[in-house]
């Protein structure tokens, strides 16, 4: 089936694509094909912990209404807001 790191990123992946609504779906998922396979042990920890958070404050956060706290500020975080979506 694969080393375990390697189950873990396609775990992971499969999550950031089925997160519950279109648009989150759709960010989440295209950063995690984008960023996933750079990601260190601790930053695949901080990318599992961002998928506990509700879409609606992911999309709060990617939409400039609020920012995120303190505690939610990481790295994963900071590369997710700076991220552009592909276009057609």
């Amino acid at each position: 089936m694969g080393d375990p790191e390697s189950v873990r990123r396609k775990k992971l992946l499969f999550r950031a694509w089925h997160r519950g609504t279109r648009e989150a779906d759709f960010l989440l998922g295209s950063f995690a094909e984008s960023h996933l396979g750079s990601f260190d042990s601790a930053q695949l920890d901080r990318f599992e912990a961002l998928l506990e958070v509700e879409d609606a404050e992911i999309y709060d956060w990617v939409c400039g209404r609020t920012i995120p706290d303190h505690a939610r500020r990481t790295d994963i975080v900071r590369l997710l807001l700076n991220f552009r979506l592909p276009t057609a």
